[in-house]
């Protein structure tokens, strides 16, 4: 017994450290992935192409997680999770061999990338109840800890592995994850045991159409509120936009009426009467978002805005952006199996809790920095950032999976992980929409100032129009977005041909842009790391307000579930 729930534990280890660093290593390598399917990322319609090769992902697994940890109730947990392993290696193999060029390209990517997300969707949706299956409570923390934080740790871990591998060659971004995945795929089918109680019951198939349709809408329209509209820097006032997030939550606000009628729901509603799971939940949830937007936040910084000012070249700002975010990672790997033992012997609650405090904590010193910060002071305030997700992760990780009844475990794993990506997904566009909205008021006059500077002031009807997620994803991207813009405008091409060869070379210098967008870049940020501060405090707080765990018993979480099934009988 004690082997095999080791074997659990660095299986579902494995797959989920594999399926959350291929949730973020995008991020990184999407420069070297862009120029090695020669898409012009400033081509009409080209922003949309890199919102969805880089939030598809994600999307596609916070709307499955339920319905397969739901299934895998039924079926059979071990039997899906292997079967995650196998998708997601095929998915890695078919991004691998992308044949497609440009537009056709991006589609291919788009379409081998959900692929991918279904084959992690199994993993993520089945690792934590396999992994509480096999330990006792007494160990339940430090394992689930463990996971979790190799979870947590992997989005991070992704972006080193980005960096360093699309500096070689953009396709081992994808390569890196299929010996992983066969690995995975033929240990988990030989010697991962099935041990959860199977439950004799049907899919709910109006629960998962109405959720899956209400969620992917939603979240299409979250992603598409970042697109320009028009005149308007972000596409918020699109109407598309406004139906598709009113018509999602009209969905999602169905849900739960309709789930009330279905004998054998999808998504076990009576799980958040369990103040345990309820409040770990939605605290996941809330802390997912602070992580992973204030992560891809100082990633643009380092990327866009930092290491070209401080003499990197765009090309190999990718590769140090992953570097300098080791800190982060390093303090999620140490305190998250940490404070997971420790929570197994003192309770979750002043552990999960404290720690969203220290990242909250380290979020609003962030506001003090300056553009031309000191790379120290950023480095340690991401390492407490780090620790405190970690010390929060593994408790609260542990706390919920621990609330609700073994025959449960499917389904309150597929909806904690729900939580969790749905948290990450927003962020992305709630934060996104700040940082794109402050800079909308700051950057025309910051790139007025720097071009009469430069002696260059002909150019500023023009130049100061550049839309903000041009100059954000251009960075982002490698590309120097001065050369670009005067390459794709004739007109452009012709003012700078009549300035003064000086001008010409210190305009379109490495360190012009970033010089002269650093400033109002770090004012806009600073608005993003306070709202994160906000964010991150309502989870503690959240986290704050569940039971201590001696006081939960499962057997008054059994009682629970059986009320609902003998009110479902009757």
């Amino acid at each position: 017994m004690v082997q095999e729930k080791w074997i659990a534990l660095s299986n579902t280890t494995i797959g989920v450290l594999m399926a959350t660093i291929n949730a973020s290593i995008l991020i990184i390598a999407l420069p070297p992935i862009f120029r090695g399917i020669d898409l012009n990322p400033f081509a009409p319609g080209a922003f949309a192409y890199l919102l969805w090769i880089l939030m598809g992902y994600m999307i596609v697994t916070a709307v499955l997680l339920v319905t397969i940890g739901r299934l895998s109730d039924i079926f059979g947990r071990v039997r899906l999770f292997n079967l995650g392993f196998l998708i997601f290696t095929i998915g890695s193999i078919l991004l691998y061999f992308t044949p497609g060029k440009g537009t056709t390209g991006a589609l291919e990517l788009i379409s081998f990338r959900i692929v991918q997300a279904v084959g992690g969707s199994f993993l993520f949706a089945n690792g934590f109840a396999i992994i509480t299956d096999n330990f006792s409570k007494e160990e339940r923390g430090l394992a689930l800890g463990i996971n979790a934080i190799a979870g947590t740790a992997g989005m991070s871990i992704g972006i080193v592995v980005g960096g360093v591998l699309s500096a070689i060659n953009w396709r081992y971004v994808f390569l890196v994850s299929v010996p992983v995945g066969i690995l995975g795929t033929v240990w988990s089918y030989l010697k991962l045991k099935e041990t959860s109680p199977r439950l004799k019951q049907k899919l709910d198939i109006p629960g998962n159409i109405l959720f899956g349709a209400g969620l992917i809408i939603l979240l299409i329209g979250i992603t598409y509120g970042l697109v320009p509209y028009k005149t308007s820097p972000t596409g918020w006032a699109n109407p598309w936009v406004m139906i598709a997030i009113i018509v999602g939550v009209i969905l999602l606000a169905a849900f739960p009426f309709v789930e009330r009628k279905v004998k054998q729901p999808m998504f076990r509603l009576e799980l958040f009467k369990i103040r345990a799971f309820s409040t770990g939940s939605f605290a996941g949830m809330v802390a997912g978002m602070g992580m992973m937007g204030v992560m891809f936040m100082v990633i643009l910084l380092f990327q866009g805005v930092w290491l070209p000012d401080h003499g990197y070249s765009y090309a190999s700002a990718p590769f140090w952006a992953g570097i300098f975010m080791l800190p982060m990672s390093v303090a999620m790997g140490i305190f998250g199996p940490l404070s997971g033992k420790l929570s197994d012997k003192h309770g979750p609650k002043g552990i999960a809790t404290a720690g969203l405090f220290v990242s909250a904590l380290a979020l609003i010193i962030m506001v003090t920095l300056p553009y031309n910060f000191v790379y120290i002071e950023m480095a340690i305030l991401l390492f407490i950032f780090g620790a405190g997700m970690g010390m929060f992760t593994a408790p609260n990780t542990s706390a919920v999976m621990s609330s609700v009844p073994p025959e449960s475990r499917g389904a309150a794993s597929g909806m904690l992980s729900t939580l969790r990506n749905v948290g990450t997904t927003a962020s992305m566009g709630l934060f996104f929409s700040i940082l794109i909205l402050s800079l909308t008021g700051l950057l025309p006059h910051a790139i007025t100032s720097g071009l009469d500077s430069a002696g260059a002031s002909s150019l500023a009807p023009y130049m100061s129009s550049i839309p903000p997620t041009d100059a954000i994803f251009g960075a982002l991207l490698g590309i120097n977005p001065v050369k670009a813009i005067i390459g794709a405008s004739p007109a452009i091409g012709v003012l700078v041909s009549h300035l003064p060869l000086s001008v010409q070379n210190t305009i379109t210098a490495r360190t012009w842009f970033p010089s002269i967008f650093a400033p109002a870049f770090m004012k806009a940020l600073h608005t993003v790391f306070y709202a994160a501060f906000a964010i991150t405090i309502a989870g503690a707080v959240l986290s704050l307000l569940r039971d201590p765990i001696k006081k939960e018993k499962s057997k008054d979480s059994k009682n629970i579930i059986n009320d609902k099934a003998v009110k479902m009988k009757r």
